[in-house]
């Protein structure tokens, strides 16, 4: 038995921590808590490959360090089941997402347990549950109640062949991410949160976080805190008028045109007759592309509408133009335009012909070199009546002096708006938790709490109605019914949750899987919250993190909840790449399963890759032989152990004092490593470890039984069979993690820099605790230091033991 009969004892081991569900967490312990959680996965018919499993890996070894470590672990997982992949296989196949869902699961879950990962499978979670999303309805419910969710019209992605509304984020160069249909900009009566009532908690409760710093500023950016004013520019010879933000209104007497999203409302009343045509077929246009699409085009679009707004600072008639590179959903859809300040006004400007003025001096305007926001000097801007002026003041002073000179004439305020938007919440899908609201005499009721969870009903066509709405609308006998409060006609909401719903609050239910009676006990979310470490990957660093802390925000307003930020701390782990050095993918073929790897290498081996790749956060690729790398140092660890008769030969007698330093010199630096969650280094210091005893033909106890806790985190079932043979009852799940001895792990020699003259002319590995007059010759020996020295007066030294050495010597 040379080598690691990984095949035989890796199922065996996976049974037994199932069977005796080893790692289940304890709701109240006097141990201290530690709750670890991956952005749990969806599970796709494809399976996990061996990117996916990177951060659960990472996860895992931190959490078996954990336990050793005397903490109670909460580690667990779940399944993001709804959603649009699966609607769309049954629309081609006619299987009903359900089924293949629970097979999808069933295979996640399978890979999952293969890879060793030690999770409390009594708390699995999945958001197409009844049990689960009923829960979600409940928040819902909870949101409309305190009116953060309502009803609008507002303009959506609108894929005609998926017959469904898709996020920015599922739009790519105006087609849909799955299935690369055509998506049109149309407005649509939509369920909408208010995220927005909570976008100031949202920015500054990120001081409260440990995330990475460009994931609080991506947080930061989205949501987008912007302080100005409002200015209302009247329309010339018609109603109204079109009402701007701007944070820079120290420019105002520098805008030469006024802009349009096509979807404003305004647009219709501006146009004049001669140029609706083009306008129409313009605004038309602007609908197929997407708002990415529009924000990143270089090449400026847009129409005249032939109408005119009059500047309230100096009654100039502005052209009102249409442009895609204004949207509707930022700001008020509308904007001044002051090229001579602004790079997107300026292109615009140059292109059709359109006036550049300068209003702060500082900067080059016929090359777009404008002056930093913050200098310069305002000129130019002075009302025709010379009653009003800010020329001469630096642009922050114009900014206040301007905005209350606006509000003091009744045109403009000062405020704060936001990028962030509103939460467009509806789905016209199958797929996806039901709305609980009903309609009644035109007006939404929610569903009462006692009928929760709303089904979803059984059907065989998941095809969208063609009329906008669901394939839910279809379903007469389920949507038209009765208010079982007042017994009047009703009719249910079609519209489903996006994805996001069920992903906004799992790690609450993980607490508290089976309550029946509420979304989580009081008491054991005390205990465990917040998240101590969340995992997963930068894709989802804005949108679903700013929706869970959004719904976490609302519950802890409730009281449900007892932090006000439900993750502490954030780590995103690197892409795994391909041997081919791209992104794995099915259609580039290069996908990596890791089931044929545990088939050729094992679970440990497989395992310890994953991490040795390279530090956790870093884009890598995947190599098959460096598996083959790893299963040999298991190989060499199974042989420090077990002899070729497969019996245990490990010596009573003391170690070396060099074995015990180097047993000594690993606990440390593996410690400091998994605390950091540097795998890759703690690995590489098992390896010295096992070269430094395979070198020597002792064996000795002493040394190798903590060797093999110590391995226990990232091969737990070569460490669970060796222990077991080293003849141990129990685990080695939860034995005390080793300590080093302090004295064992100073090092005889440091690095000592010596310079001459100050000048640093070598660095020698001298004896720890050298005195300085034994530094002193062993500098001078060194030819190195001794051709600075030779023939000149010594005039003095200078000696910080085992750090540097200095020789002052006169110049030659």
């Amino acid at each position: 038995m040379r080598r690691y009969p990984f095949a035989e004892v890796e199922p065996r081991w996976q049974q037994h921590w199932l069977a005796r569900k080893l790692f289940r967490a304890l709701d109240q312990s006097p141990k201290p808590k530690f709750y670890c959680i991956d952005f749990f996965p969806y599970p796709s018919g494809s399976g996990l490959h061996v990117g996916h499993l990177e951060g659960y890996v990472a996860t895992d070894m931190l959490c078996r360090y954990k336990r050793m470590r005397g903490f109670n672990v909460l580690h667990c997982t779940g399944w993001d089941a709804f959603g649009l992949p699966a609607e769309q296989y049954a629309v081609k196949t006619g299987i009903h997402p359900a089924v293949t869902t629970r097979e999808n699961i069933g295979n996640f879950r399978r890979q999952m347990m293969r890879t060793g990962l030690s999770h409390d499978w009594d708390r699995e979670v999945d958001t197409t549950d009844p049990e689960y999303y009923r829960w979600t309805q409940w928040i819902f419910l909870k949101l409309f109640e305190r009116g953060l969710a309502y009803v609008a019209e507002v303009p959506v992605n609108w894929c005609p062949e998926l017959g469904t509304v898709l996020a920015n984020e599922e739009v790519i160069d105006g087609k849909s991410e799955v299935g690369g249909y055509d998506v049109v900009r149309k407005p649509m009566r939509q369920w909408v949160l208010k995220i927005t009532a909570y976008a100031d908690r949202l920015l500054e409760d990120l001081a409260l976080v440990d995330w990475p710093q460009s994931t609080l500023e991506m947080q930061r950016n989205w949501i987008g805190r912007s302080v100005g004013a409002e200015v209302e520019f009247p329309l010339d010879g018609a109603n109204g008028s079109i009402r701007i933000f701007t944070t820079r209104p120290d420019t105002l007497f520098g805008a030469t045109y006024m802009v349009l999203a096509p979807e404003h409302p305004l647009v219709p009343v501006v146009t004049t007759p001669e140029r609706r045509g083009e306008v129409e077929a313009y605004a038309q246009a602007a609908a197929r592309k997407s708002e990415l699409q529009r924000q990143e085009q270089k090449d400026k679009t847009g129409v005249f509408s032939g109408g005119h707004a009059i500047n309230p600072v100096n009654g100039e008639k502005l052209p009102v133009w249409i442009a895609d590179y204004v949207l509707m959903g930022y700001g008020t859809g509308a904007i001044m335009a002051v090229p001579g300040h602004d790079e997107r006004d300026w292109l615009f400007a140059r292109k059709f012909g359109l006036p550049i003025r300068e209003v702060v001096l500082g900067g080059d305007i016929e090359q777009a070199a404008f002056v930093d926001s913050e200098r310069g000097v305002v000129v130019n801007s002075t009302t025709p009546d010379r009653a009003f002026t800010i020329d001469g003041l630096d642009p922050q002073a114009a900014k206040e002096k301007i905005t209350a000179w606006l509000e003091s004439r009744g045109v403009g305020r000062k405020s704060v708006h936001y990028k962030l938007r509103d939460w467009l919440f509806s789905r016209q899908r199958y797929w996806g938790e039901p709305i609980p609201i009903l309609w009644v005499d035109g007006a939404p009721k929610p569903v009462p709490e006692h009928l929760l969870p709303v089904r979803l009903p059984e059907t065989t066509s998941f095809k969208p109605a063609g009329t906008g709405e669901s394939p839910l609308a279809t379903l007469t006998d389920w949507v038209n019914t009765t208010d079982p409060e007042t017994g009047k006609p009703a009719r249910r909401e079609t519209n489903t949750m996006p994805q996001w719903a069920g992903s906004c609050w799992y790690y609450l239910r993980f607490l508290d899987p089976k309550n029946r009676d509420r979304v989580v006990d009081p008491a054991k979310e005390k205990y465990w919250m917040p998240v101590d470490l969340y995992v997963g990957g930068a894709e989802h660093a804005v949108l679903h993190l700013l929706y869970a802390r959004f719904w976490h925000k609302v519950l802890y307003d409730m009281g449900v909840v007892s932090t006000t930020e439900p993750f502490h701390r954030l780590v995103h782990q690197g892409t795994i790449l391909g041997e081919d050095n791209q992104k794995m993918s099915k259609s580039v073929g290069n996908v990596v399963n890791p089931d044929e790897m545990i088939d050729r290498f094992g679970a440990d081996a497989t395992r310890i890759y994953e991490m040795f790749l390279g530090p956790l956060e870093a884009s890598k690729p995947w190599s098959t032989r460096g598996v083959e790398g790893i299963t040999r140092f298991l190989d060499r660890v199974w042989r420090l152990f077990v002899t070729e008769e497969g019996a245990i030969a490990l010596e009573a007698s003391p170690p070396a004092p060099e074995l015990r330093r180097e047993l000594h010199q690993a606990i440390r630096k593996v410690t400091e490593d998994l605390e950091a969650l540097k795998f890759n280094t703690a690995i590489a210091r098992l390896m010295v470890f096992v070269n430094e005893v395979t070198k020597g033909a002792a064996r000795p106890r002493e040394v190798l039984e903590p060797f093999v806790l110590l391995l226990n985190p990232f091969a737990p079932h070569l460490a669970e069979e060796l222990w077991h043979r080293l003849g141990h009852a129990e685990s080695c799940a939860y034995e005390p993690w080793p300590v080093h001895d302090p004295a064992l792990v100073v090092e005889e020699t440091v690095t000592v820099a010596v310079q001459v003259n100050g000048k640093l002319r070598a660095t020698l590995d001298l004896p720890r605790g050298l005195d300085q007059q034994a530094a002193q010759r062993a500098a001078l020996d060194d030819g190195r230091v001794r051709r600075h020295v030779d023939g000149a007066e010594l005039r003095k030294v200078i000696y910080v033991p085992d750090k540097l050495l200095n020789l002052v010597v006169a110049s030659r």
